[in-house]
């Protein structure tokens, strides 16, 4: 039993978790464009942030004292706009606007034209030094307020993760915590195959990092390792949560292909009604 969470909070999260994956389907059969295996395996590490490991105030995004968290692999912003939504940052309607011209809910993420989010996202790779430069501003300015940046297993090919790796890790930024969502496939194939990224672990721990792993599934464990992290004062921490990219939709589980393509509307419905049983299950196990 974890000291950080309840069981009864843990059941709640995974309702919530199921229910932002089907506005998530939703938004994308609407869009008629977008990535859909990432989305559906974050959307338990975003319920998490947003439901109970960020301070945050959806009434109030800029507060000062907010934590901020980073979305390097910016292509998964529909997972962020669902669970943003869900928390209470706009409207659920709002969020199917997807992709839409003039609408707040762009492809990647803008800063500038949605209240909430830290920065713009596209290029692969940014996100880590965008972050460490956040968390080194903080301690410069005294702020308690932690950074959380999350990146994908494939952008580890980037060389620029590399450069912020060593930056915050020679600045031992503590305030900062990184999340990879170690699902194992990118837009052509799986990352093993393509550039592999074995052991990811050691390669971070030689950057100086503090290196956790968890079931990124597993809302208890991910919170206990994010809680870890705050008590590790030497060094920045990176949590490698293994995903499984589409999960709740079995058909599409760990199928590259789904990484760009969003489903049709036949498709949609389909997904839906399967996560609206895997919902049931989980009620019935509460």
């Amino acid at each position: 039993m974890s000291n950080y969470i309840s069981e009864e909070k843990i059941n709640e999260l995974e309702v919530k978790a199921n229910e932002i994956r089907e506005t998530v389907i939703e938004m994308l059969v609407e869009a008629g464009s977008g990535h859909t295996a990432g989305p559906l395996g974050m959307a338990d590490i975003f319920t998490a942030f947003y439901f109970h490991i960020l301070n945050h105030q959806p009434e109030n995004p800029d507060w000062e004292n907010r934590d901020r968290l980073i979305l390097s692999h910016g292509h998964i912003v529909p997972i962020r706009y669902a669970t943003m939504a869900h928390a209470g940052y706009f409207s659920i309607e709002e969020a199917k606007t997807l992709r839409k011209f003039g609408s707040r809910m762009q492809g990647h993420p803008e800063r500038e034209r949605l209240p909430g989010m830290e920065t713009t996202s596209g290029p692969l790779g940014s996100g880590l030094s965008q972050a460490a430069g956040i968390a080194l501003g903080a301690r410069m300015d005294g702020a308690d307020f932690r950074t959380y940046c999350l990146m994908s297993d494939g952008e580890q090919d980037a060389g620029n993760v590399w450069e912020g790796a060593m930056f915050a890790g020679k600045n031992k930024l503590s305030n900062l915590t990184a999340v990879i969502d170690r699902n194992n496939i990118q837009i052509n194939g799986m990352t093993e195959d393509i550039m592999p990224l074995e052991p990811l672990k050691d390669k971070y721990e030689s950057f100086n990092w503090h290196v956790l792993e968890c079931d990124g599934h597993n809302i208890e464990q991910f919170v206990d390792r994010v809680e870890e992290a705050k008590a590790i004062y030497e060094k920045p921490t990176v949590i490698i949560a293994h995903t499984i990219p589409g999960k709740g939709v079995k058909e599409i589980e760990f199928d590259y292909i789904w990484h760009g393509k969003p489903p049709k509307e036949d498709e949609g419905k389909r997904f839906i009604r399967e996560l609206r049983t895997l919902g049931k299950n989980i009620e019935k196990h509460d």
